[in-house]
């Protein structure tokens, strides 16, 4: 079971990028470009790095403007699925996965999204059943033109 659920510590952010770097060659984006690529609600998992506790109904979305390449959608959940499989800060977590998806596509514009419970919030401590924890990682053109992070939402 170890193996599996901690898969991603015996991964480098580096190794992921190369794991998954399943890029497309597209000339029609140009610089400035007001398009963007977002995958949402991806599903994942992942335990505290503090009290091994569950990090549970997760989901990831991912946003990046691409710069003349574009990553298989498929490769943007694979990426968030090992980054998560790693003893983890949500915080964190939206960090690797937006460094790791700058590797692969050399975009700077990444926005990461992260809603989660922690069963060190629901289960023990102030046992509240429905908290959830939301995270942003904003790059590039995403911190500083908000309509950009609005159409993600």
């Amino acid at each position: 079971m170890y193996e599996e659920v901690f898969e991603g510590m015996n991964y480098t952010n580096q190794e992921i990028a190369d794991m998954f770097n399943k890029t497309f060659d597209e000339d029609y984006y140009e610089d400035n470009s007001q398009d963007l690529v977002c995958v949402k609600d991806i599903e994942v998992f992942s335990y505290c790095e503090h009290h091994l506790a569950l990090m549970y109904d997760m989901k990831v979305s991912v946003a990046y403007i691409p710069n003349k390449k574009v990553i298989g959608l498929s490769k943007i959940a694979r990426i968030a699925d090992m980054a998560a499989k790693r003893l983890q800060l949500q915080e964190r977590l939206g960090n690797d996965i937006a460094e790791i998806i700058e590797m692969v596509t050399d975009s700077k514009d990444i926005a990461v999204l992260i809603e989660a419970s922690h069963s060190c919030m629901t289960a023990r401590g102030i046992k509240n059943a429905g908290a959830k924890t939301y995270t942003q990682t904003l790059r590039g053109r995403f911190k500083t033109e908000p309509e950009l992070l609005a159409r993600i939402r």
